[in-house]
């Protein structure tokens, strides 16, 4: 039954399922159910924005189940009868490919020697990838599409409304291309390429074209069906949505104009577009936006090799329509504000505000119970302030400080949190350590210290975290740090070689009590900084 609650929800997720509620209002979809769809074009290996069109579909597809009792369905279609452009960067036995550049991709040899085709190796790769992150989908090829004759009708209307089609894409083109600019790209029977050629007649009722060979400049005719071709991307994604009656898919910022032209060509072949927004691209740590070929900005595994999964589904969760910087210096903020919403999730007794939360959206519906120590909360940036501490090689070392604060707590028990302190520790030595530069106290900040150094040694040795934070604030008070902000830095600076962190009570209840108060005189004596 649909959740009466969600039909409220604000989040973006929601106002998306919406557009698809007002849309089977007035037509309902043909088979019962409401059909999702994210595109991959299989020429390379699988990345940062297909992880993010995936997720994000995938958080639709959820807030559109709370609304409505329709069946759902997700289809992954790789666009793998493209003919391949250009030999990729990285891959094995490069000759091969380049003397078979032009074919489609599913008649490209495999240069990796393991699947029939480098297609199918990269669609396999593909499956994996959506499968590690427990995606639901339905993968669909548009080699067996169109080779198995599921998109004949369609292609037979596309040739049957050939001028209008062409009449709505040759604006969009120069003057060179608008020359010989045809829907459908014959595959030469002689040399097994997809062709851009000029197409000099058609024949309706016969479902046949008759195109000139580039090369030898002889008239062939071919049905446009069967596989024997296939048609200009563009034009391709509109007869997609018209033949499986696509009902939402999203696309990024740079493909406006694509998504507006392909909804025109829809309507004209006598369908409805889907639904979709387009999404911000991201930007490199300069501004720049990211591009495969540059090589800048983050890939999907460098960011899943320095925290979870669930903190880049957040990440795509947030703002989707603002471009947002992806590279390193934003991980530990995005897994921290993760832990937290799954926090405040638990604490949450309003159904609709659980709809709203950022953790209902990045785990489908059952965010997992928060991770916490003793009762408190632990955030990623508290294990990299204790990993820059006591400069941890291991997550075995952060072990021997997190089983002291809690004697229950192991790597078993706490299987989450074992995981966050191979991040930490990671991250510490490839970008924390690297860049730590400590300062040496000032007069008025080395009083503070040793006035904090000799209250963790006495009656705050079997402290809690409230009570350190307490006592660190009620020093700062008392040595007249005004703002308090200006000491809380200065402990950061002088003890961790960094601008900010985590509460400090936590960090030196979690450290331990003596071994902060030895970190401060270490400060003291200049060891630090120098």
């Amino acid at each position: 039954m649909p959740n009466a609650v969600a039909e409220t929800a604000r989040a973006w997720p929601f106002e998306e399922a919406r557009k698809l509620i007002t849309r089977f209002a007035a037509t309902p979809p043909a088979d019962g159910a409401a059909l999702f769809e994210t595109g991959y074009g299989p020429s390379g290996l699988p990345h940062i924005g297909t992880f993010g069109e995936v997720a994000r579909t995938s958080m639709v597809r959820r807030a559109f189940a709370e609304l409505s009792d329709m069946p759902t369905r997700l289809v992954a279609f790789s666009d793998d009868l493209d003919g391949l452009r250009k030999v990729p960067d990285g891959v094995p036995n490069p000759e091969l490919l380049e003397a078979n550049l032009g074919k489609p991709l599913t008649q490209v040899p495999d240069p990796f020697g393991e699947w029939g085709s480098f297609g199918a190796h990269n669609n396999a790769r593909l499956q994996r990838f959506l499968d590690s992150f427990g995606f639901a989908y339905e993968f669909v090829s548009a080699t067996e599409r169109y080779t198995s004759g599921a998109f004949d009708a369609a292609l037979l209307r596309v040739l049957d409304r050939y001028d209008a089609v062409v009449k709505v894409v040759l604006p969009t083109l120069g003057d060179e291309r608008s020359a010989t600019y045809s829907p459908f790209l014959p595959i030469c029977p002689r040399t097994g390429i997809v062709l851009q050629a000029k197409v000099l007649e058609r024949d309706v009722a016969a479902g046949t074209i008759l195109y000139e060979d580039p090369e030898t400049g002889e008239a062939v005719e071919t049905p446009v069906t069967g596989g024997r071709g296939k048609l200009q991307w563009k034009c391709d994604w509109a007869m997609r949505w018209y033949a499986q009656s696509v009902d939402y898919e999203m696309a990024g910022k740079d493909l406006i104009d694509s998504v507006a032209l392909s909804s025109k060509i829809t309507k004209i072949l006598g369908g409805t577009p889907p639904e979709g927004f387009n999404y911000e691209l991201f930007l490199d740590e300069h501004g720049q936006k990211i591009s495969k070929s540059k090589g800048n900005g983050l890939t999907i595994e460098e960011w899943l090799a320095y925290a979870p999964p669930e903190s880049l589904s957040l990440y795509m969760f947030q703002q989707p329509r603002r471009a947002k910087r992806l590279y390193f210096d934003v991980i530990p903020k995005a897994t921290d504000e993760w832990l937290s919403f799954v926090d405040k999730f638990a604490g949450e007794s309003d159904d609709a505000k659980k709809l709203e939360s950022p953790a209902w959206h990045v785990h489908a519906g059952e965010p997992p119970a928060p991770l916490k120590l003793d009762g408190a909360p632990i955030s990623f940036g508290m294990l990299l302030n204790l990993a820059s501490a006591c400069n941890a090689e291991t997550p075995d070392v952060l072990w021997g400080f997190i089983s002291r604060y809690s004697p229950d707590a192991s790597p078993e028990s706490q299987p989450t949190l074992d995981r966050l302190a191979g991040y930490a520790v990671r991250y510490f030595h490839d970008f924390v350590k690297p860049t730590k530069i400590f300062r040496a106290p000032d007069d008025a900040e080395r009083a503070a210290l040793t006035d904090l150094a000799a209250r963790l040694r006495d009656d705050l040795k079997a402290a809690t975290a409230e009570d350190v934070q307490q006592a660190v604030y009620d020093i700062g008070m008392a040595h007249q740090f005004d703002p308090m902000r200006r000491w809380f830095q200065a402990l950061y600076e002088t003890l961790l070689g960094q601008s900010q962190g985590p509460r400090f009570g936590s960090f030196a209840a979690l450290y331990g009590p003596a071994e902060t108060a030895d970190l401060i005189d270490a400060a003291l004596a200049g060891k630090l900084a120098a």
